[in-house]
């Protein structure tokens, strides 16, 4: 386990856990295992601040693996976006070796990245926003108070 920062969150540079650590979220270990694209999904809609969904992502990535063999290429991507963003340092190698060579395990050890950070993975960006209370764009008004009836 990396060291932890302020409020429990983890220290700058450093990831939550390690590459190697997949059964430390028995949940994000048997969902990436069946449904890698799922899984990949998810992280994208997070690390694109909801900007595409995670239906739309995890779908490109499947027919990605499922024609060419080389969904890897597409998530590397999101890694290194996920580790500029936290400012997560590259290991134990470069974010396409990791994925060329270990996907599944550098998919849980992103997802797992994230629900560290505070994200709730099954309620994709917009939900974590909401939870959060850090909806944009969204103005309540108290309800309106309309007389009686009158003639």
């Amino acid at each position: 386990m990396a060291a932890m920062g302020v409020q429990g969150y983890p220290a700058a540079g450093a990831w939550s856990s390690g590459l190697c650590d997949c059964c430390d979220d028995a949940g994000g270990c048997c969902l990436t295992f069946f449904c890698p694209c799922i899984t990949f999904g998810r992280i994208a809609g997070i690390v694109d601040q909801g900007a595409t969904s995670c239906c739309v992502s995890g779908t490109l990535y499947f027919l990605l693996s499922a024609v060419t063999g080389l969904g890897c290429l597409y998530s590397c991507c999101y890694r290194s976006r996920l580790r500029s963003q936290y400012g997560l340092t590259e290991k134990p190698c470069a974010d396409c070796c990791v994925h060329f060579c270990c996907e599944a395990c550098a998919l849980c050890q992103e997802y797992r990245e994230l629900k560290a950070r505070g994200f709730d993975m099954s309620i994709g960006w917009q939900g974590n926003m909401e939870r959060m209370g850090k909806v944009q764009g969204v103005a309540t008004a108290p309800p309106q108070m309309y007389p009686g009836m009158s003639r």
